[in-house]
């Protein structure tokens, strides 16, 4: 018993002496077993770690993500873990990278790899499940339907035919806004009108049925739009937790579904009434100086049965890509470059200078002149880099895991080029939040891309097809409006130029604008 005694006095002396020690070495093994299982978590097989970022929850991810503002988000995330950073929602990682010199891995030196999208459901659906130019993944079919839509549907060949529907439109809106001379105008919406009545004349110029559902829906497809746009930009829980996707607790798919509901019953109306005309032989499938309007293009495709071949869906995908991606650019830019031109009135008086010299106060804005339209071109795109339209260009995702800045990307994740940041970075543009046109006029940049500091429409295999008619659409209306008309604001209001986050960046309101007459001669506006 004294023995026993002895011995655990003996062991009680030892713990009590190496109290301390003991604490300290099991805190050590501790932190170096966290460091390695942290280290594991962080990288892939061996390859560098991801990137740095917020610490997410179990399951949940990054809480604050849910209730803050996203560009507040990013900038403040930027500004503490660098030019790259990550978190997760849910089962998602999401990687964030705001900088040209980053950018240029992913659209130029990997952009085979990075050019597949990881689309949210509401995409998917709005799409007819990726069967579209803009939502479906780097596949054979997404490339056949690329060449089609940039060699056929909006080649510089039909581009050039259709220059009769964007002068007669133009014209028309001209005419309408000098009808409400002294009255207030709603910029937005008479810059979507012109728009989408452009692009219904291209598509369908030739349906049979002036009485059908697709002679005259701007004021249906703008409220379509609009609706697509708002549910585009809004977070889904059904993304963040994909098993819960069945139950669409947000109603987003539910409601998406009712949107293209209603321009599907418009495709097929048009696409059947022209099928039985082309049958019966009632017209022959050429419009305005012998051109095939687009609908009887698409529809041939769809007739070849070859490799080239498409769907019908494919062709309402091809549609739907053609009249809401290409009212809501231009819609929302000459938005955004009113609003800043009216702000600044040497930037106006010179736009209108400019105007004058090259058209001439005795004539109105022809397609001609645009070319040497330099310091509204200029303006343009100082507008499409202080206010990016698509401020975060849609998410790609790597077919496989890579290295990006030292660090890895793993397959599969959301990756997404924050272009609000690269526009606005002091390294490559001087006084950045300064609205200065001037600066386009050295610093020549194209909407191809090819300066990565400058990408409104994104850059390499997934750049916006629709940019040449973009390009010309959005500089044709400012011209015309600028050049016909003076703008001021209503008498009491003041110009507010906060923004809307959503998919798109937009005025959080619309801009409301009081047209005088410019030029002299009253006949030109008749």
């Amino acid at each position: 018993m004294s023995q026993l005694n002895n011995e655990v006095s003996w062991w009680s002396e030892l713990m009590g002496s190496n109290k301390n020690q003991l604490t300290l070495a099991l805190a050590t093994i501790s932190i170096l077993i966290f460091a390695v299982l942290w280290r594991k978590w962080n990288s892939i097989d061996g390859a560098p770690s991801l990137p740095p970022g917020p610490y997410s929850l179990p399951i949940v991810g990054y809480l604050p993500f849910l209730g803050r503002d996203l560009h507040t988000q990013f900038r403040d995330m930027a500004h503490t873990y660098g030019s790259i950073f990550k978190f997760h929602l849910g089962s998602k990682l999401h990687v964030v990278i705001n900088t040209a010199d980053l950018a240029k891995v992913v659209v130029r030196e990997q952009d085979d790899i990075f050019s597949n999208r990881n689309s949210s459901i509401a995409g998917l659906t709005l799409s007819y499940g990726g069967q579209d130019v803009v939502f479906s993944d780097n596949n054979s079919d997404w490339r056949n339907l690329r060449k089609i839509f940039v060699h056929e549907v909006l080649s510089k060949k039909n581009i050039e035919a259709s220059r009769y529907f964007r002068s007669h439109e133009v014209r028309k809106t001209i005419k309408n806004v000098y009808s409400k001379i002294g009255t207030t105008i709603d910029i937005s919406e008479i810059a979507f009108l012109t728009e989408a009545n452009v692009l219904t004349s291209m598509v369908w110029e030739n349906t049979s049925d002036p009485n059908s559902k697709g002679s005259n829906f701007g004021a249906e497809l703008q409220k379509i739009t609009s609706n697509i746009v708002e549910l585009l930009g809004q977070p889904n829980l059904s993304d963040i937790f994909p098993t819960l996707a069945w139950l669409d607790l947000q109603g987003i798919v539910k409601n998406m579904k009712k949107q293209l509901h209603q321009l599907d019953e418009i495709f097929t109306s048009i696409i059947n009434d022209r099928i039985i005309s082309n049958s019966e032989k009632l017209n022959d499938v050429v419009g305005h100086e012998g051109k095939k309007d687009l609908l009887q293009i698409l529809l041939e495709l769809v007739d070849q049965k070859d490799a080239t071949s498409i769907s019908i869906t494919q062709m309402k995908a091809i549609l739907l890509d053609v009249m809401v991606a290409g009212t809501e650019t231009t819609t929302t830019l000459i938005d955004w470059a009113m609003a800043e031109i009216m702000q600044n009135h040497h930037i106006m008086k010179r736009i209108q200078e400019e105007l004058a010299e090259i058209v001439g106060l005795d004539n109105m804005v022809e397609e001609s002149h645009l070319p040497k339209l330099q310091y509204l071109d200029a303006t343009i795109k100082e507008t499409f880099r202080l206010h990016p339209i698509v401020p975060l260009i849609l998410p790609r995702s790597p077919s496989q895991d890579c290295i990006v800045g030292g660090y890895t990307i793993p397959k599969g994740c959301i990756v997404f080029l924050n272009v609000w940041s690269m526009h606005r970075d002091p390294q490559y543009w001087d006084n950045p939040l300064e609205f200065n046109p001037e600066r386009f006029l050295t610093n020549k940049c194209d909407f191809k891309g090819s300066n990565l500091n400058f990408i409104p429409f994104g850059s390499g295999r997934r750049l916006c097809p629709g940019v040449p008619l973009a390009e010309k659409m959005q500089m044709y209306i400012l011209a015309s409006l600028l050049h016909s008309f003076d703008w001021s604001l209503p008498e009491g209001e003041e110009h507010d130029l906060s923004e809307k986050f959503g998919i798109t960046l937009k005025k959080r309101e619309p801009l409301m604008a009081v047209p005088s007459q410019r030029l002299p001669n009253e006949s030109l506006y008749l």
